[in-house]
């Protein structure tokens, strides 16, 4: 098939972004003998910026095949963004859908028409701590094995120096580079023919992933992480840490309770013991003064006796 015509709004975000993205960012492209120059095809690619739609957009722009990318669907409604998304062709994902396969019914449209359609199969920035591609969903694996189309693996690293995945302010200076690496075509051809149940498009899933995965490689000169990152599985980690700590305080506690019922007779006795204590020391005086005076009254009365005696003499 043909190309399709890039067109008067794709020209007029080109007019508007390049310049900007010029200046901002050198670029390091390489691998874009792979992208294919007739026919529909796929693009995926890992997501690590805010501003990487735009870089990436770039580097796919100058091969002469525009991407089309997927977004949600009430952004083609109204207003200047909604022209702008249907002029440029982008393609809405229908997520309201009750059948998968009709969520992505457009993409698979424009992969018939002979368009490139670009999926980040992540479905949203990468939470990996180091930047590397985590766990993805199965839409581009769905749409490649329902078409079946080349699946092209592109990593992109540089435009999350510019701006940080869930960064607000950029870092401008020193300039970043822009790394592209678009690898051949990710062989699914061992899937097709199968019933598209949930195992066979995870494994072809983590088959496109890795492809993606082992070009950042290259890129960074480093290794990845032997299993990507899984967000669903770090909830329910973070769900079951904050369990356990709110048992823990629970815990503590209770353990605080019990021993401050258990003080508090201990203290009343203490209490009563030395409150007792000045009773029992008034009550002593008190003998002693009795015994005092009936001491005095029997010295009293020798004395008197002896007198009265001496008295008769």
């Amino acid at each position: 098939m043909p190309r399709r015509r890039i067109g008067f709004w794709y020209r007029f975000a080109a007019v508007l972004c390049k310049p900007w993205l010029v200046v901002l960012i050198k670029r390091d492209w390489r691998g874009m003998e792979h992208i294919p120059a007739e026919g529909g095809f796929i693009t995926a690619v890992n997501h690590n910026s805010h501003v990487d739609p735009f870089a990436y957009g770039h580097f796919q722009y100058n091969s002469g095949r525009v991407p089309r990318f997927l977004a949600k669907s009430g952004l083609f409604k109204e207003g200047f963004v909604g022209a702008a998304m249907r002029g440029t062709g982008q393609i809405p994902v229908y997520r309201e859908s009750t059948d998968a396969l009709s969520a992505f019914r457009a993409a698979i449209d424009a992969v018939e028409r002979g368009e490139c359609v670009a999926f980040y199969p992540e479905g949203t920035l990468t939470r990996d701590p180091d930047g590397w591609p985590m766990t993805a969903k199965t839409g581009a694996a769905r749409v490649a094995l329902q078409t079946k189309c080349p699946v092209i693996p592109v990593a992109q690293w540089g435009a999350n120096e510019l701006l940080p995945p869930y960064a607000r302010k950029p870092s401008l200076l020193p300039r970043k580079t822009h790394h592209v690496l678009a690898g051949p075509p990710v062989d699914l051809t061992r899937f097709y023919g199968h019933e598209m149940t949930p195992e066979i498009l995870k494994e072809a899933t983590e088959v496109i992933m890795a492809a993606v995965t082992g070009l950042l490689e290259e890129i960074r000169g480093e290794k990845a992480p032997e299993a990507p990152y899984d967000p669903r599985r770090e909830r329910i980690e973070q769900r079951r840490r904050t369990q356990a700590e709110t048992a823990a305080e629970a815990a503590a506690q209770t353990a605080a309770q019990t021993a401050a019922q258990t003080a508090a007779p201990t203290a009343a006795q203490t209490g009563f013991r030395a409150a007792a204590r000045p009773g029992a020391q008034a009550v002593a005086e008190t003998g002693a003064e009795i015994n005092g005076t009936e001491s005095g009254h029997a010295r009293t009365g020798r004395a008197k006796t002896s007198h009265e005696g001496e008295s008769g003499k």
